[in-house]
């Protein structure tokens, strides 16, 4: 076989070699792509986990059954909806981790322990909430509102993540009238991240409200014990 026979063949080689090494990673990718969302058809103990979390707060009222079906895919459109999220019926990344749910397995996407930074999507939810909630207060009253969320994870009487107590039905006035949606600002963020470092200016508060503004009876039964710009705090 001459030489350039040899080439020709070893150029044929290469050439197969790399396309088939390309296939081989778009298959892969578009697995892994496929991995980590959720949809119609989807079964699962992933979808059990999504159904509870939107029965609880309120947007599912179908049975807990793992299959993502016609109520699972209109529960979860109104959710992101709601939550300023894009409306498409996928639970994908962003959507999970408004829902709290970490597609991957492991620890959920949002979780709070007692202090010791957390992730960025803890860090910029809760700084979002911040942000709709105490702009214009001071800034310890901004770390405030965000110690309140992450007492709130920690106690048995609440969701046990950011997401679910953040998007808890009533729970914020952010939430219910989209303030949440805005781009938080640096101020709100070096708070969210204080707060999730240990700083918890209201000394385990898990409520808080305006007195100016607030017309709830029950809320008033709490008792106040500290005062921090416009707000109040009780546990």
């Amino acid at each position: 076989m001459s030489d350039r026979n040899r080439l020709k063949i070893v150029s044929v080689l290469a050439a197969f070699l790399f396309i088939a090494a390309a296939l081989n990673a778009y298959y892969t990718d578009r697995s892994a792509a496929e991995a980590a969302a959720l949809g119609w058809g989807s079964s699962g103990d992933k979808v059990n986990e999504i159904q509870s979390k939107l029965k609880q707060w309120g947007y599912y009222d179908g049975p807990i059954t793992g299959y993502y079906g016609e109520l699972t895919y209109k529960a979860v459109r109104l959710f992101q909806q709601k939550n300023g999220l894009k409306v498409d019926g996928i639970v994908g990344p962003e959507t999970a981790a408004a829902l709290g749910i970490n597609l991957g397995g492991g620890a959920p996407a949002s979780s709070a322990s007692a202090g010791g930074g957390g992730n960025q999507n803890d860090i910029y939810l809760l700084a979002r909430v911040v942000h709709g909630e105490a702009r214009g207060e001071p800034y310890v009253g901004k770390v405030a509102i965000a110690a309140v969320v992450l007492n709130r994870v920690r106690h048995p009487d609440f969701p046990n993540t950011i997401a679910g107590v953040i998007y808890q039905p009533g729970a914020f006035t952010a939430v219910d009238d989209g303030q949440i949606n805005l781009t938080p600002d640096e101020e709100s963020l070096k708070a969210a991240r204080d707060a999730m470092n240990g700083w918890d200016p209201t000394y385990g508060a898990i409520y808080y409200w305006n007195p100016a503004t607030a017309t709830s009876k029950w809320i008033w039964s709490r008792p106040i014990h500290i005062r921090i710009g416009k707000h109040v705090f009780a546990k």
